[in-house]
């Protein structure tokens, strides 16, 4: 029998699990400040520690978890594991950090909560098999026998037996809250059958209203209405995207720079696309596309001038495409061509010359011309924001070609690097 001391043991973690172990490998490190920073599904891409930005850090402590799951090490290695790693970065204002039992406390949150969502998350995998589900088209809502404090909710769920496509599994696939020991197994046509005779094929009513304290249906703690595992195939571009305009300007420059090598193809294929889908359009509808983002470097600089940027990222609106300002553009010969549009994201990953214009205030990033003419480079000269009451984005504010020998005018412009 599980005991709630014990939690090691509820979900077999001292048993590798290959499927568990791939899902955390195939996680993208993410830094962050609050643990609902992300929610959802988007744990389904992404290792956070809640205060962990950097990411050194963030590399151990993944590589910790990972370890737990491939070697079967338990809580009690993680634990010590987490005290070294914590050491090593000096990183402190952690939350639990200063006592012994709120030490404790975060150390068995972390551990628990990955090796819970990760175990799910590979159950989620084998089950979802098309020759597993010819066999066992239903899933049974399993209640931990061993849990002291059942929730009750969580109990009246137990032995609940729906098809595997029936919505109540996009919600409340175990677990569903912080410590939950509840589980989900895969059952036969026969046993589903059976269970719905017993009055259990079909969830209690009111089992989707939402609790207006957390934001997902009764019984679910904030953020756990998702099935672990269902989602490991989303976009990554998109969710880094949404994580890097919540980030402050230095944490999101660095997870970009650390991101890149595995995100780039991906945004650069995302970036082509909406570019088509615009010009497509023919017209305006004011939507714009993240680009990239800012280096260190460039943060750094604007933040000594006293113009320290809000966040780090770099983003295209359709109207230097479609509107009036490219048009004009076009007109004067100077304006980037629709391939040379598409090239930003990859230019803006592969080291550009970056300036800061002293006349528009603006940084100009000086990309590779896609011609074979070497005296002319393409510039992208973007706006930043030192303050973000409405959420406001760093906005290229035009697009087109330049002689290089103009930035050599140092009365006007300040290579960054």
């Amino acid at each position: 029998m599980t005991t709630p001391d014990k939690p090691d043991q509820a979900f077999g973690f001292g048993t590798p699990f290959q499927a568990q172990i791939d899902f955390l490998r195939q996680k993208l490190r993410l830094p962050t400040e609050r643990w609902d920073d992300i929610q959802r599904s988007a744990h389904d891409r992404a290792f956070i520690v809640a205060g962990a930005a950097k990411a050194d850090l963030l590399a151990d402590l993944h590589a910790s978890v990972i370890k737990a799951a491939e070697q079967g090490t338990g809580y009690g290695v993680f634990q010590k594991d987490f005290k070294a790693i914590v050491a090593k970065h000096g990183w402190t204002g952690w939350t639990g950090e200063g006592t012994k039992e709120g030490e404790a406390w975060r150390t068995r949150v972390i551990y628990q909560t990955n090796m819970a969502t990760s175990y799910a998350a590979g159950r989620h995998a084998q089950m979802r098999d098309p020759e597993v589900l010819k066999l066992h088209p239903y899933w049974r809502y399993i209640h931990s026998e061993g849990v002291m404090h059942p929730r009750p909710l969580h109990l009246s769920w137990h032995g609940l037996t729906l098809l595997v496509s029936h919505d109540f599994w996009k919600t409340h696939y175990a677990p569903n809250g912080w410590g939950c020991q509840c589980r989900i197994t895969s059952v036969t046509r026969a046993e589903g059958e059976r269970s719905a005779r017993a009055g259990l094929g079909e969830p209690p009513a009111g089992w989707d209203a939402i609790d207006p304290k957390t934001g997902a249906q009764v019984g679910i703690d904030k953020g756990f209405d998702y099935a672990p595992g269902a989602n490991v195939n989303a976009s990554l571009q998109s969710l880094i995207d949404a994580k890097l305009i919540k980030l402050d300007a230095p944490i999101g420059a660095q997870m970009w720079e650390a991101l890149k090598p595995v995100l780039l193809a991906e945004k650069e294929a995302a970036f082509s696309k909406w570019v088509d889908d615009i010009i497509e359009l023919g017209v305006s509808r004011h939507s714009m596309q993240i680009a990239g983002a800012m280096d260190s470097q460039e943060v750094d600089y604007l933040t000594q001038i006293g113009k320290a940027p809000v966040g780090a990222e770099i983003s295209i609106e359709d109207r230097l495409l479609v509107g009036k300002k490219a048009q004009r553009h076009l007109t004067d010969g100077d304006g980037l061509t629709v391939d040379e549009w598409k090239s930003v994201p990859g230019a803006l990953a592969r080291e550009p010359k970056v300036y800061f214009d002293k006349v528009s205030e603006t940084l100009l990033y000086v990309l590779p011309s896609l011609s074979q003419d070497k005296s002319i480079k393409l510039a992208v000269a973007v706006n930043f924001v030192t303050s973000r009451p409405r959420r406001t984005l760093n906005l290229a504010r035009s697009g087109f070609k330049i002689d290089p020998q103009a930035l050599e005018d140092r009365t006007r412009y300040v290579e960054i690097r």
